[in-house]
């Protein structure tokens, strides 16, 4: 019987689990230290900044938070890796990617607490804000890749889905028309193994995500999502054939979400413990950690001054937060309509009168 098409998924990697090398074809990422040391100590801010999230969320000044646990590679790869210009749709916990992209943590945390002035980030103003619903965030990278296309511009759009998220029709909707058109849009699917409580078996039937642009007509790779180094390289070649018009691609960075799926999950009700322990061996900084202290490019007091540092710098941005006025009531009928419809209009009117001091 003839054969129609065949294919092939090339893994990438180039640190293993105790930071030593897999492969001596370094990227140029690689031969740079000084800057991967600077990503690496960008990797140790973002832990430092999700734990001291998470602690906030217990104390009750969050209403709810998702950790990044575990993704700190793929997210700052990812941030890295994108010039000024080009456009961002997150999901909604690549602080990695937005803080090196101009995000302020106390933005973060602002939207965390509940508050919509935390979506108006210091960033570039043509990112997009989280998007809560999955995948739906594909579309509009999409949009902005047709947009660059059209104008002629050497900008690319980049947006972030998890593996459960690669399973939505937006996903689908995004690749398909990305590689119809042959526009400039890099899909990264997060593969953290848990779709909240769904694992990654029992939410699609393909041996690989990164496959499922195959389909669509795009490049596809298969990354180690806790090596940078790979994370790096593999965006560096998206994003630069994407910018010189060769289409897009879909990048599947394999990783583990360490963390629950949010403060209001308890993942050990459905995780095995003696999974997540081997998830913790396999993890983004403990690798590159070891990796630099074999070049001796980073030692353990580096390692404490940084720490100690990046916690005055999260503290600082936790007081930025605390002490933000909180919004009048009327504030939540202030992001939805140019011109309210008559029935929030009253609404409206019923929250000023229920907010004035009785007499």
């Amino acid at each position: 019987m003839p054969i129609a098409a065949t294919f092939e998924i090339e893994f990438l990697q180039y640190l293993d689990a105790d930071g030593k090398l897999v492969r001596d074809d370094l990227p140029a990422i690689a031969r740079d230290i000084r800057q991967l040391v600077d990503l690496y100590k960008q990797m140790l801010f973002v832990r430092v900044f999700d734990g001291k999230a998470v602690a906030l969320q217990r104390t009750g000044k969050l209403g709810t938070y998702a950790s990044c646990l575990g993704h700190e590679a793929a997210h700052v790869a990812i941030g890295s890796a994108m010039q000024e210009d080009d456009v961002f749709a997150p999901m909604y916990r690549e602080y990695g990617a937005q803080f090196h992209r101009g995000v302020k943590p106390r933005e973060v945390l602002l939207y965390w607490g509940g508050d919509e002035r935390g979506s108006n980030f210091s960033g570039p103003a043509h990112d997009f804000a989280w998007c809560v619903p999955i995948a739906t965030q594909c579309l509009h990278a999409a949009g902005s890749a047709l947009a660059f296309k059209v104008r002629k511009e050497p900008r690319v759009a980049v947006t972030v889905v998890g593996d459960g998220g690669s399973s939505k029709g937006d996903f689908y909707g995004a690749i398909n028309v990305a590689g119809a058109m042959q526009l400039p849009l890099v899909a990264v699917i997060v593969n953290n193994q848990w779709a909240i409580s769904v694992p990654r078996s029992m939410q699609t039937g393909a041996k690989t995500l990164a496959q499922k642009g195959i389909a669509a007509g795009l490049e596809c790779l298969q990354v180690d999502g806790n090596d940078l180094i790979a994370m790096r390289a593999a965006m560096d070649h998206a994003v630069k054939r994407a910018r010189h018009g060769h289409g897009g691609m879909v990048i599947e960075a394999v990783t583990y979400r360490l963390s629950d799926h949010t403060t209001a999950d308890d993942a050990r009700r459905y995780r095995p413990d003696d999974e997540v322990k081997a998830a913790w061996a396999r993890e983004p900084l403990k690798r590159m950690k070891a990796y630099l202290m074999s070049l001796n490019a980073w030692t353990e007091k580096e390692e404490e001054d940084w720490k100690t540092d990046c916690a005055a710098r999260v503290d600082a941005e936790v007081n930025a937060y605390l002490e933000t006025k909180s919004q009048p009531t009327e504030a939540m009928f202030d992001y939805t309509w140019g011109e309210l419809p008559a029935d929030l209009a009253t609404q409206r009117a019923e929250a000023l009168a229920a907010d004035k001091p009785a007499h």
